[in-house]
């Protein structure tokens, strides 16, 4: 059952969408809306937040809150194709040490203070002193065999039912990415994308000279079904990326219905679903689109990044039709992979350690997410003139959360602010083509502690918020 404040973001965007509410039109005020529903004020105050980080309502001083206006809100605007630019500006970021960070909410890394952790270490070490008495050889394709035994298990817990067969060992998803859109598309053609979207993704598309149409996604649904409708009319499209589950970086997750309806929508154009977050589930969540393809052209790339650690490199695809054009590619791109990674983790994997770490690590985040909330909006409540105008997102799974501030804000600015206080944020910048997203913040709270450390940081980063939003005298 959904939460109460999702509910009132449906029954508003239902009143939106049936014209009920007209584009300006004054929306019920927080004490009466909280009447008529009888439901609590801060839950129609987070519903309110939610929709204005959606660009469905505004808020106004001393007038409340309005449907936002639009020329034409049947049409969602959508750019021209476009070549990605982003290169210089993630570089300058991405080659920042974290050694002096007091606040390390910038990576998507996890956290790796776990029991497991060391068990997986001491593993690699053990194979390390193996390696040097066995003649040196490479890991071809499809990769070690141990491994890939022990990910078929895992893609099933993750509903991708698969055989040995059909999974390709990458180094990471970033790579298996990278071969799938090798694999599909040649420079010059389209690939939609979420917007706003992974910045790793948009990087791979600007390397392999693709252009690129955004779709708008929303916190709480994902991507626009309409506006995605709207494009595929309007453009001859080679692929989509898309990343359902636990959205980096807005953490939305698709609902099922949502996910057969996209898939209906896009008959017949190879999707690369990105689901490195999909281990990460507090609950459950839906299937992968992989698990409800009858077409075998969703293209399924996943690792152990997030639920492990991303130092270990370690990725697969499950290509479906594809997979013979993307094998060749693996192989003449790597000409074999890292042997002693992928025996070590396989040989860990079979211990049984890895399931219980999964247990531990959803339990922990979770938590976290909890109390990184409320701490972090607590600070930036402080603030007369922030309260009720910035929404930060609640993901139902992994460690990613998404912080939307008023357009007037500036998140470059911000960022760099930040910096000079040892803090770590990406700015929204890096998660579109077009800028759109430059009032906003991407955080992580992976490594979220309650800890004095932590409440000085999230104090300080609020206080940098503020007085970059402050209204002038």
């Amino acid at each position: 059952m959904s939460k109460k404040y999702q509910q009132v973001v449906e029954l508003i965007n239902e009143r939106i969408n049936k014209q009920s509410y007209q584009p300006g039109d004054k929306l019920p005020s927080i004490r009466d809306l909280s009447t008529q529903l009888a439901i609590s004020k801060n839950t129609v105050i987070r519903a309110y937040q939610q929709l204005e980080a959606g660009q469905r309502i505004e808020a106004h001083p001393r007038s409340g809150y309005l449907v936002a206006k639009r020329a034409n809100p049947g049409i969602t605007a959508i750019s021209e194709p476009g070549y990605v630019d982003l290169m210089s500006l993630s570089k300058e970021i991405m080659s920042l040490s974290l050694s002096r960070q007091v606040l390390a909410a910038g990576s998507a890394h996890p956290d790796t203070r776990f029991p497991a952790i060391r068990s997986l270490y001491a593993e690699i070490g053990r194979h390390s002193r193996y390696q040097t008495n066995i003649p040196s050889h490479y890991q071809l394709p499809p990769g070690n065999e141990d491994l890939i035994r022990q990910l078929v298990f895992i893609n099933q817990e993750l509903g991708v039912t698969t055989s040995a067969n059909d999974i390709l060992i990458t180094h990471g998803a970033q790579q298996a990415i990278s071969l799938s859109l090798q694999a599909i598309t040649q420079p010059g053609d389209i690939v939609l994308v979420e917007s706003p979207s992974y910045f790793g993704n948009l990087l791979l598309l600007e390397s392999l000279g693709l252009k690129v149409v955004e779709i708008p996604a929303s916190i709480t649904s994902g991507i626009d079904l309409q506006a995605l409708k709207q494009a595929l009319d309007r453009w001859p499209v080679s692929a989509i990326i898309i990343n359902p589950s636990f959205n980096n970086p807005i953490g939305y997750v698709m609902s099922q219905p949502d996910r057969l309806t996209f898939l209906a929508i896009t008959s017949g154009i190879p999707i690369i679903e990105d689901d490195v977050f999909g281990g990460l589930a507090y609950n459950h969540r839906p299937l992968p689109l992989k698990a409800l393809d009858v077409e075998n052209r969703v293209i399924y790339c996943s690792s152990l990044s997030k639920t492990l650690d991303s130092r270990l490199r370690i990725g697969w695809v499950i290509a479906g039709k594809y997979q013979h054009q993307i094998e060749k590619r693996l192989m003449t791109d790597n000409m074999g992979s890292l042997n002693l990674m992928q025996s070590a983790v396989g040989q860990f994997l079979t211990t049984g350690k890895f399931r219980q770490h999964l247990g531990k690590i959803r339990k922990s985040y979770a938590k976290k997410q909890r109390l990184f909330f409320q701490t972090f909006t607590a600070e930036l409540d402080r603030y007369s003139w922030l309260q009720n105008h910035y929404h930060l997102s609640q993901p139902e799974g992994g460690f990613l959360c998404w912080l939307t501030l008023p357009k007037s804000a500036n998140c470059n600015d911000i960022y760099q602010q930040a910096l000079r206080h040892n803090i770590s944020i990406l700015p929204g910048s890096m998660f579109s083509t077009q800028n759109q997203h430059n009032h906003c913040i991407r955080l992580s709270f992976a490594t979220f502690d309650e800890n004095r450390q932590w409440e000085k940081g999230l104090e300080k980063l609020a206080q940098i918020i503020a007085s970059h939003l402050k209204p002038r005298e």
